[in-house]
């Protein structure tokens, strides 16, 4: 009797019965994402799509930047880019992005939640919008601010990268599609580092 008693009762934060939480969360973070953007976009609003306490939301995600970039299927985080950006010299910094993207576009396994939200922003105003804001927002102005650059610089340099994704991915132009990952550093990496230094 006790046992059903104590069985019965609520968890706080989560639903009866709910075996995946933080699927659900990833779940109801995707349709809120979609329908309201990344800027207006709230935890609370996620918890209360997917029918859970804001804490539970928190519990699973320290930021609702991370909550993106999972429920994106977004192989890496600002929480893990930014630090990579702007530690270390500053004259460094175009070989450590370029490097960086690279690296995560080489394996398939990141490379493709990554191009599928690229191929989403061409076709798409509102996942446009959502990519724009997060990339903008929670990434690019957050180490253009952190190392006092302009943000139209470092907009410059992400739409070169961009660019050199597409044509290596998405349009598969050769030989950019099937150059080594060092031989584009060495090309690239200058003309990046221009956008930071001048």
């Amino acid at each position: 009797m006790t046992g059903e008693a104590t069985s019965s009762k609520r968890r706080p934060g989560r639903r009866p019965g709910s075996a995946d939480t933080r699927g659900e969360i990833l779940a109801a973070a995707r349709k809120v994402f979609a329908e309201k953007g990344f800027d207006k976009a709230t935890v609370r609003g996620i918890a209360r799509e997917a029918e859970v306490d804001p804490a539970l939301v928190h519990h699973y995600f320290a930021t609702k930047e991370g909550m993106f970039a999972a429920a994106m299927r977004l192989p890496i985080t600002p929480d893990e880019i930014i630090p990579l950006l702007i530690e270390g010299p500053r004259e460094e910094i175009g070989e450590r992005l370029v490097r960086m993207i690279l690296t995560v576009t080489a394996e398939p396994e990141t490379r493709e939640p990554l191009v599928a939200l690229i191929r989403s922003a061409l076709t798409n105003d509102q996942a446009a919008a959502m990519f724009r804001e997060f990339i903008s927002n929670a990434l690019l102005f957050q180490v253009a601010d952190r190392l006092g650059v302009p943000h139209l610089r470092i907009e410059a340099a992400f739409g070169q990268m961009y660019g050199v994704v597409m044509a290596r991915y998405v349009i598969k132009l050769e030989p950019l599609a099937s150059a080594g990952i060092d031989e584009l550093v060495e090309l690239l990496a200058p003309t990046i580092q221009r956008y930071f230094t001048g």
